[in-house]
């Protein structure tokens, strides 16, 4: 039987471990679309982090998308190719934007904000499709 002393410090190292891995991915969030074929969503960007917003999207499928934040972020929307990133779009310090994505290929697709500021942003975020 182990020690409360061994489980202590096994549950330690356990939990430095996996830290990295749960903080990224607190940041991936998956799309969730809503019976009216929306998602909406709200949330804090820690200085120097960054949110991605991901999910599947079939070729020729259009989505709007919109976003507003309190802080200049960089924005783009891309999608992975074995080793390569491709970016169907791509914006340097905004504060918010709209548009559609006309998907060229069925992926997932992965809209992404980084705040490169000292404080944290607030981000508010509406797709449609």
């Amino acid at each position: 039987m182990m020690s409360r002393q061994k489980v202590r410090s096994s549950s330690a190292v356990l939990t430095a471990l996996l830290w990295p891995v749960c903080a990224a991915a607190a940041n991936i969030v998956d799309i969730a679309w809503t019976a009216d074929s929306r998602f909406v969503h709200k949330t804090q960007i820690a200085a120097g982090k960054f949110v991605e917003i991901c999910g599947k999207v079939s070729a020729g499928e259009a989505v709007r998308w919109s976003f507003n934040a309190d802080a200049l972020l960089d924005f783009n929307i891309h999608y992975h190719v074995g080793k390569d990133v491709v970016f169907p779009a791509k914006r340097a310090q905004v504060s918010g934007g709209q548009d559609v994505l006309k998907a060229s290929v069925a992926q997932d697709y992965c809209w992404m904000w980084t705040n490169k500021t000292a404080l944290p942003a607030s981000l508010a975020v509406e797709l449609g499709r």
